[in-house]
Order: C-alpha cells, then sequence, then structure tokens
C-alpha cells in the first residue's frame, strides 16, 4: 500500500490515543449551547410516515442467534418499516428534570448517534422507487432522490441500506479520537441491520463491490451544497437485505454505477449546530482510508464452527432488541455461571452463517483480552479468546514469555480459550479503562485486540474495518448480555499502550481497538423511562 497513506494511518493511531499522562487532544469541555442535533432532516422533500411494530415477531432471540429463521416477512413497506425501527429507531426516552434524551435500537459512543441511513429502493405498497433518508425521532423516510426506470427490477426482492457517519456529532464530545467511535459505531449498525433482518426472516449482507465514491454518488452526500458548512457526512458501507442473498449482478460496479444514472436530489439538510470545532486529523485520516470501487479482493471466513451453544432466552427477539440499555453502573456483587459465559463467548466466533457474522464474511482479526472478576468456577485472572486457530502462535510470540496459555476446564475445545494470568484482575482492568469502576464491578470486561499491522498492510481502508469489527463484536456482547439477564456497556476511554504493555507488545503489530464490560447493572431511580413513540399520536401500530 501507499506508504504516505500507510503513515498517516499509523500518525492519527498514536495521536487519537489515550495514555497515563494525558488524554487524547479533546475539546477540553462540553459545549452545551452547540451540540449537535441528533436528528439529521431533509427539509424540502416528501415524507413517507412507517408503520409502528408492537406485536412479537413470534421467534425468541435465542432461534435467531443460533440461525433459526421463522417465515420470512413479506418485501412491503411494513417489513422494511420494522427492519429500520429494530436497527435504528428509537427504543425509549429518559427523563431527569428538565432534560430529555432518546435512546436507540442500535448502540452509539455518548448516545450521540453519529450514523445515518439511506434506503435505495424499488416500488413499493406506494413507496416510489429512488433513495430515501431514514429519521428515527419521526419513523419516516424522506424521499431524497428519484430513480432510473431500471431501479424496478435491478432491486428486485430486497433493498439496499447505505450507512454514513457525521463525524461532528462525536468531535463535539470527543475530539479528535472521534474517527475511531464512528467506526465503532457503524460496526453496531451493522450488527443490528443483520440480527434485526434476522428475526425477520431475511438476509442482510456487505456489497464488496461498493466504494465511497459510489455510496457518496448514490446517497447524495457528494452534493456539499446540500449541506452545511463541515456538517456532510462520510460514507461507510452499503447492505443488501432481502428474502435471498444479492443478485450477483448487483454485487458488480458496473450495476452499481448504473443506479446513479438519473438521479435528482431534493432538499437540503439541517443544520446541526450553530458552530463547528475543525479537527484535522480526522479529516486527515478520512481521506486515507477512502475504500476503493472495488476494492482489493479479501479473504473470506472460512472455518467450520461446532453449533453455537443455546441459551435459556424464550424472550421475543424484537422485545429483547428493543430493551438493550448501555449500563452506566454495576453491582459488584452479581455473577454470572461458567455455562452462560461459555455460551457468550461462543457466539463472539465468526460462524458464516449466523448473524451478525453472516454479513460480514471476514476471517476473524480481533480476539478479547479478557478481565476476569464474578464468574463463577472460574478463577480470577486475565484470559485471552483466540477467535482464529491459525493466529494462536503468532499471539503466543507476541504476548509476554511468562503468560501461562491455560485451558480452561470445561470450556468446549473449539472455544480458543486461554488463561494468562490468574490474579485478582479488577484494578488493572479498572486502571486501563480510564479509572472506570464499571471495568472493575462488573462480571468481566476485556480489550479488543486486533491483528493490526497484517490488516493494514492490506489497505489503509482497513483500519475503518477493524473498527467495524469490533463493533460487531460489541453488539453480540450488549445482546447477548440482555439474553442471560445482565447488561453491557462498551468503553470508548481506555488507556491503548497501557493494555499492550500489561502483556507485553511493543509494536504496531497488534492493537486494542475497543473495550467493553459486562455485570449485573444498577438503574438510576432519578430517571424515568418513556416509550419511544408516544410522540406519534394516531400512527398505525399493529
Amino acid at each position: 500500500m501507499n506508504k504516505n497513506t500507510l503513515s498517516v494511518v499509523l500518525d492519527y493511531h498514536e495521536a487519537s490515543k489515550h495514555r497515563l499522562d494525558r488524554y487524547a487532544p479533546g475539546p477540553g469541555g462540553l459545549d452545551w449551547a452547540n451540540q449537535p442535533d441528533p436528528f439529521r432532516r431533509y427539509p424540502g422533500t416528501s415524507i413517507c410516515e412507517l408503520p409502528l411494530r408492537r406485536s412479537p415477531l413470534q421467534i425468541s432471540f435465542a432461534e435467531v442467534r443460533c440461525g433459526q429463521r421463522g417465515t420470512p416477512a413479506a418485501m412491503n413497506l411494513t417489513g422494511l418499516a420494522t427492519l429500520l425501527e429494530l436497527s435504528f429507531g428509537l427504543s425509549a426516552w429518559k427523563e431527569h428534570g428538565e432534560s430529555r434524551w432518546a435512546l436507540r435500537c442500535n448502540p452509539s459512543s455518548g448516545n450521540l448517534h453519529p450514523t445515518e441511513c439511506y434506503v435505495l429502493t424499488p416500488t413499493c405498497d406506494g413507496l416510489r422507487t429512488g433513495v430515501y433518508h431514514y429519521v428515527s425521532h419521526d419513523h419516516t423516510l424522506e424521499h431524497r432522490a428519484e430513480a432510473n426506470a431500471t431501479w424496478g427490477s435491478e432491486l428486485t426482492g430486497g433493498f439496499v441500506l447505505i450507512l454514513t457517519s457525521i463525524y461532528w456529532r462525536e468531535a463535539w464530545k470527543y475530539g479528535l479520537r472521534a474517527f475511531r467511535y464512528c467506526q465503532h459505531d457503524c460496526g453496531h449498525a451493522i450488527a443490528a441491520v443483520s440480527y434485526a433482518a434476522a428475526a425477520l426472516g431475511w438476509h442482510a449482507q456487505l456489497l464488496e463491490s461498493w466504494g465511497d465514491t459510489l455510496l457518496a454518488a448514490l446517497t447524495g452526500v457528494a452534493r456539499s451544497s446540500d449541506f452545511a458548512e463541515q456538517e456532510t457526512e462520510a460514507v461507510d458501507v452499503a447492505l443488501w437485505v432481502g428474502c435471498a442473498n444479492p443478485p450477483k449482478y448487483l454485487d458488480s460496479l458496473q450495476a452499481a454505477v448504473a443506479l446513479t444514472n438519473g438521479l435528482h436530489f431534493t432538499g437540503q439538510a439541517n443544520r446541526l449546530s450553530a458552530q463547528y470545532v475543525p479537527w484535522t486529523g480526522i479529516n486527515a485520516v478520512h481521506h486515507a482510508t477512502e475504500r476503493p470501487s472495488p476494492p482489493a479482493a479479501g479473504l473470506i471466513q472460512s472455518i467450520s464452527w461446532p453449533p453455537l451453544a443455546g441459551i435459556d432466552c424464550p424472550q421475543d427477539a424484537s422485545a429483547l432488541i428493543r430493551q438493550r440499555r448501555s449500563a452506566v453502573d454495576f453491582d459488584r456483587v452479581t455473577s454470572i455461571t461458567i455455562e452462560c459465559w461459555f455460551a457468550l463467548l461462543d457466539a463472539l466466533l465468526p460462524r458464516s452463517e449466523l448473524p451478525p457474522w453472516k454479513s460480514w464474511q471476514r476471517p476473524a482479526c480481533i480476539h478479547p483480552v479478557l478481565f476476569v472478576h464474578r464468574i463463577n468456577g472460574i478463577t480470577p485472572g486475565v484470559y485471552l479468546l483466540v477467535r482464529d486457530p491459525s493466529v494462536k502462535s503468532k499471539l503466543q510470540q507476541a504476548i509476554r514469555a511468562d503468560a501461562e496459555w491455560t485451558t480452561v476446564p470445561d470450556a468446549p475445545e473449539h472455544l480458543g480459550l486461554y488463561r494468562l494470568f490468574a490474579a485478582d484482575a479488577r484494578d488493572v482492568a479498572r486502571q486501563i479503562s480510564c479509572h472506570q469502576n464499571i471495568a472493575a464491578d462488573s462480571c468481566f470486561s476485556l480489550g479488543m485486540l486486533a491483528e493490526f499491522g497484517v490488516a493494514l498492510n492490506e489497505g489503509a481502508w482497513h483500519y475503518r474495518e477493524l473498527f467495524y469489527e469490533a463493533g460487531l463484536l460489541g453488539q453480540v456482547l450488549y445482546l447477548e448480555a440482555e439474553a442471560v439477564g445482565l447488561r453491557g456497556t462498551g468503553i470508548g476511554c481506555y488507556f491503548d499502550d497501557a493494555l499492550h504493555e500489561m502483556l507485553g507488545l511493543s509494536s504496531h503489530a497488534w492493537q486494542s481497538l475497543y473495550h467493553f464490560t459486562v455485570g449485573g447493572p444498577i438503574d438510576d431511580p432519578r430517571l424515568r423511562l418513556l416509550p419511544p413513540y408516544g410522540h406519534l399520536i394516531g400512527r398505525w401500530v399493529y
């Protein structure tokens, strides 16, 4: 790859690290009067109100996670509405005093939600063919562009979702590190779409040939005149969602480019903030990691895993997806059974036939370093889950020589779970995660160790994809925790090199890209929880 491009990525990665003696560059305080609007809208477009679903899908989360599917939902406006609600819609409102804020089904760093969703659809139940933008607050589709006549045949049997990121939403709070968090959230969103599609009996799959330039043209985000200064969006990925896998011709560059012919966009994006603070490092890494059309061919996940361990969770999948929350505190008492822990870790293995990995189809590049605190039958300490057996020898060579590499009694043989150090790991987990108690007061916490150097040598855009994979793992952990009566939360603030030093890592070959923690939550009694769409009076609910 281009050495200058690699240098830009590595410079950004180092500059955006939190360190024990200083934090990554940030705003230094929160300018609440200038907080970005969490909802993108396009005034001047025609609007389609979507039906809201409250009846169960008649399939449990336990069935969905194991790959079972009921009768596929009809590929109509009602089905699309349910998919969007369970992927990007509101899950609740919270109130405290005079403050009120929305929660969504897809998790986000700081609840800032930089990810936007665009839908390419054929004519559907009165919905005209074209490009639409989803507004989660109103559960509506805004018609951004009329499409040419060929769309009706080329998109038969499904929809295309294109995800974008608004960097400023995250940079307002997190400064330079915001680029990382936007990529995490894209990974969360990919997984959210994958689980929602599976619950509907549908398939969701990345369209590999659709690079950034094409996605920007299809969504209209390349039209800088439609946006306030510095409030444009960066494109991420395109996903096919349908009753079957995407038509082969659709994942070709020629077919995708043909979709851009004759698009006429309407509407102007709403202004999100009165003022904008530029972060040149974000702009630099954004340009350095642009994804070509088509990118170089990637490897496909091909490991054959045993069936996923089952869990006891009869709850309807849609209900569990809606109840997902990010924990803010843990009780320091709750423990998890060894069986539940093994099943949760098993769900992190990239089985290509199960959500969300069916949508990803990549070799595992990330391997969780686990800080075990309260798991019945497991000695507290530091553990490692090797998600691809072929990289175990690399990890053994990289990690410090005094690591035990002890297999865990009673763990399934395929799990690739090893104890590195037996010890009370609470203090080190807390310190590494920016001195946050949530990393120590839980049942376990973890850092996501990525095979960083190998990925970047394949292309700079893989920097983004590593964070996507971390976000996918995060969404699995969120839902698996809810399914066993616990709660999880992502940890974006951690001291990158402190974890590397603890493991004896000294180069860019391996880097930690996301942290997470799971435990028994403590809810704040001061907060009121309100229904997500109570403000939509008279909307069709079925």
